[in-house]
């Protein structure tokens, strides 16, 4: 089956990333110009792809400006009207397309609502970056493909640049990004070879803790949207909270654990996982592939919060390989249109 746009789109990763990267001084501004606004709390809309990489900018926000962060219910406002006190609250609306009614709405109604806001799209044409008072363009370049790739680590690039902006903090240990998402790209006959041990699986557990719990959720949409696997995602922790009780043999887990505070936390998990005979195939450090069924080394020597910009690469390429094998074209999943408008 085809998979031209898919696999083009993944291979773009390290140009797209370093296109951002030179833009830098751009999101800088804007960073700065959120500080000297000191907003007490931050919400994040989105849908989808969008919404995992504003649940790592949950993370980035809370650990690095010590600010509380929370992701919004769009519904609140648009379907049911909720006109909360929004002042000196920071709104920031992720959309790849820019074009859901209901995240344009989100933004729009927060603004008018007091909060300061900013939109991060790939589009800055879209009717969402004109919305808010800032806007953040990931320069991902055209994505045709159904599955977001590029414009999902281009849109953690983004929020890593301008969080750490908003900090006051250099921006200079990204600059390796794009060599390392490189290397990653070109080990797609591993992915390859791995992605065959689970042609037959209908169903799996994808897991993380940390900073890894988003690509956690993105790799198991990937698997949802192209292979019509039926993947649940859990935070390490929350897997222990009663979903390990469906955990066997015959029932995967593709955990992300690289090195760092969350991949230390996500041996407990492992551990457990090796208790009840699980097959699982372990994206991480050189220790956790120690618990592995099936392992694959990801770069142990980038910072824990920059991991996921290029952590997501392989899971790209394992969702592409599943559909391939499964007779499936992941380059136009079944039902799907490439902008989803939700109200």
């Amino acid at each position: 089956m085809a998979a031209e746009l898919m696999s083009a789109e993944i291979a773009e990763q390290p140009a797209a990333l370093q296109r951002l990267l030179d833009a830098a001084q751009g999101i800088a501004d804007i960073g700065a110009a959120i500080a000297a606004r000191r907003p007490r709390f931050v919400l994040l809309a989105a849908r989808g792809t969008s919404d995992h990489a504003a649940l790592y900018a949950k993370y980035l926000i809370e650990v690095r400006l010590g600010l509380p962060a929370g992701l919004a219910s769009p519904s609140t406002l648009t379907a049911y009207g909720a006109r909360p006190d929004l002042n000196d609250v920071l709104m920031v609306g992720v959309s790849q397309s820019g074009g859901s009614p209901d995240l344009l709405e989100a933004v729009a109604v927060a603004r008018e609502c007091g909060a300061l806001t900013l939109s991060v799209t790939n589009n800055a044409a879209s009717a969402m970056a004109q919305a808010a008072e800032w806007h953040v363009d990931v320069l991902a370049g055209p994505e045709k493909a159904v599955a977001a790739t590029k414009t999902y680590s281009s849109e953690l690039l983004a929020l890593w640049l301008l969080v750490n902006s908003v900090a006051g903090a250099p921006l200079g240990a990204a600059a390796d990004l794009p060599a390392v998402a490189q290397s990653l790209v070109a080990r797609d006959s591993e992915v390859a070879q791995l992605a065959t041990r689970y042609r037959f699986t209908d169903r799996l557990v994808t897991t993380g803790r940390g900073y890894s719990y988003p690509t956690a959720r993105e790799a198991a949409l990937k698997l949802m949207e192209t292979s019509y696997v039926a993947a649940h995602a859990f935070s390490g922790a929350d897997l222990l909270h009663g979903p390990l009780a469906m955990i066997d043999s015959d029932h995967p887990v593709v955990a992300v654990v690289p090195a760092g505070v969350g991949g230390e936390a996500m041996v407990p998990v492992l551990e457990r996982l090796r208790d009840r005979n699980a097959d699982v195939a372990v994206f991480g450090s050189a220790a956790a592939r120690e618990f592995a069924t099936v392992g694959f080394a990801l770069p142990d020597d980038q910072p824990e919060e920059l991991a996921p910009i290029v952590d997501i690469i392989p899971m790209q390429q394992l969702a592409q390989h599943m559909a391939v094998n499964r007779g499936f074209d992941p380059d136009q999943p079944r039902g799907l249109a490439k902008v989803t408008e939700t109200w």
